[in-house]
């Protein structure tokens, strides 16, 4: 008998020793072939991330951080027989474990605070510019780490991983994100959701400012998270808008907060399962976009309210990883300002069989409570996927048929009646009504969608871009205003530029709504990311491309900074 074998010399080198009990040369060959494949699978194999932030520790931290008298009594090297043994007896140490420095106590910031690097008193420490919306340590939070910076200082690479094992609840077990995709981001280079920096937050006594993530996202990669967020607001507030900043790669941000005892059972970090029991939705959009309030309205909320933030992206790069970020700007007044609560309601029908025939397939939906009071409508907006092609509502008659169309999601501002209807799933528009429109809900409303499925199988209700959804979002007061009310700030009104027509077929005029002074450059990308056309040195606020040899779909275009999507036909 003739056959080799590899075994492993060393566990932490990974060497392997191809032995001959007898061969040729062809026999060579292939064992050398099979054992260079297990030395680089061996080369790859995953470590939990508990460990890989232990690696990071032992290679930076610990010629202070160790021995009988570690610095600020925290010892990171630990005991156990094992690399991961250990690892996890430092996490001990750390995780929802209260700092030693005075001042961080008082803040509430944990060593290591699951879920939320910018409460992680460790990750403070290292920060050193890596998360800006952290900014510089208060005086009596003590110097930076690594204390002998630069000569031990972390790469970013090390404090991403670190933040990244945070962010993702600070498990002792598991692999919680790909330290692949990160390593790619850092070393080759990636894209990135917002490239200029965090948006500003609220102005002091404004405010606040929520941020979600960084999450990556491997090319033609897709994931929604949804992360527990605690506040810790010093009183209760009113919340009189909520502006949503997320990038062209966004599918959605929903906003809920938890009721009762609902956010107990939810772990701590970004996490793939909603799990929602006890919850109400806050807020839902598809691309960025600022929620202002009418006058003499709001959402009331506790100090201590738990949201539950919800973010989906798609990477449509087919080569550079993508960094995904979300921020919520909340804006906030007094308690006892607003006359009337501003509700939000997800109304859903999970129920919208879809074949893959390519014909026009409708679903519709009553929603009604009978014997109800009336409810007097803020805004609605529908929400699809791909497939779809509409999205209407109408009043609902007491007798159950349609009555008065008032949605159209194919025109400009859900307005029915436009003359060049178009449906557009990833830019379906709010309705908006000031003053309020009543709804007597005893009667209701009905909604209705419509898709055509050309693709390679049925589809049905489902989270991912490759199902489909049919979904009504709602915002409502309980009673009356009988005030005048600013109109609505709207994505339209911060965009500052305009494409016509959209779709475009052929040359489309752009318009930038406020003055530039100085030449700038346009550009329009696919929805990879590539950039399919740059034209230089346009001047003035009007100008004119020529889109007759783009090919037809969805593309963004980037002018001075300003960010807005078209349609070539």
């Amino acid at each position: 008998m003739v056959y080799y074998f590899c075994s492993v010399i060393s566990s932490t080198s990974n060497l392997y020793l191809c032995t001959k009990h007898s061969c040729n040369a062809m026999q060579k060959l292939l064992t050398l072939f099979f054992c260079l494949i297990g030395l680089q699978l061996s080369a790859q194999t995953t470590l939990p991330s508990v460990q890989e932030v232990y690696k990071i520790f032992q290679n930076k931290c610990t010629s202070c951080h160790s021995g009988a008298t570690p610095a600020g009594g925290l010892d990171l090297v630990g005991t156990g027989a094992t690399e991961l043994l250990r690892a996890q007896n430092v996490a001990t140490k750390l995780v929802n474990v209260n700092p030693a420095n005075a001042f961080a106590a008082s803040q509430g910031y944990k060593r290591i605070y699951p879920g939320r690097a910018d409460r992680s008193f460790l990750f403070r420490k290292i920060n050193r510019g890596l998360e800006p919306t952290i900014g510089a340590l208060h005086a009596n939070e003590g110097s930076e780490m690594p204390k002998d910076f630069p000569a031990n200082a972390l790469s970013d690479l090390e404090k991403e991983i670190i933040r990244q094992w945070i962010l993702f609840g600070a498990k002792s077990t598991g692999t919680l994100f790909s330290k692949s995709v990160v390593e790619t981001f850092y070393n080759v280079g990636g894209e990135k959701s917002f490239p200029d920096g965090p948006p500003p937050g609220p102005a002091p006594g404004e405010g606040f400012q929520i941020k979600m993530g960084p999450f990556f996202l491997a090319p033609d990669g897709e994931v929604e998270y949804y992360q527990k967020w605690e506040l810790t607001l010093p009183e209760d507030v009113e919340v009189n808008g909520i502006d949503f900043k997320i990038s062209p790669f966004s599918h959605h941000f929903l906003l809920y907060n938890f009721t009762g005892n609902g956010a107990n059972s939810i772990p701590a970090g970004l996490r793939l399962n909603a799990n929602h029991n006890q919850i109400n939705l806050v807020a839902a959009v598809q691309e960025a976009t600022d929620l202002r309030l009418p006058g003499k309205t709001a959402f009331k909320w506790d100090n201590n309210l738990v949201l539950d933030l919800n973010s989906h992206y798609i990477n449509y790069s087919l080569t550079k990883p993508y960094q995904c970020e979300a921020y919520v700007n909340v804006y906030t007044q007094p308690t006892g300002t607003a006359d009337q609560e501003m509700f939000a309601a997800l109304l859903v029908n999970p129920q919208i069989p879809i074949p893959n025939s390519g014909d026009l397939v409708t679903h519709t939906k009553s929603e009604f409570e009978l014997g109800a009071d009336s409810i007097y409508i803020w805004g609605l907006m529908g929400h699809t996927h791909k497939y779809g092609r509409g999205y209407k509502v109408w009043k609902r008659q007491p007798n159950g048929q349609k009555g008065d169309l008032i949605y159209d999601a194919s025109c400009s501002m859900g307005v029915p009646g436009c003359g060049s209807p178009w449906y557009d799933y990833q830019h379906i528009p709010i309705r908006y009504w000031e003053p309020l429109l009543p709804i007597k809900w005893g009667n209701g409303l009905i909604h209705e969608a419509q898709w055509v499925n050309e693709g390679p199988a049925p589809v049905n209700f489902g989270p991912t871009s490759d199902d489909e959804m049919m979904v009504l979002i709602a915002f409502y007061t309980e009673q009356p205003l009988t005030v005048d009310t600013e109109e609505p700030k709207q994505l339209e009104d911060t965009q500052t530029i305009t494409v016509t027509p959209n779709p475009v077929n052929g040359t489309a005029t752009f318009t930038l709504q406020d003055n530039v002074s100085s030449a700038y450059e346009f550009r329009l990308m696919d929805m990879t990311g590539q950039v399919v056309l740059r034209q230089s040195d346009l001047q003035g606020n009007i100008f004119e491309i020529d889109l007759t040899q783009i090919l037809p779909g969805f593309y963004v275009f980037e002018v001075d900074g300003r960010i807005g999507k078209l349609l070539k036909m």
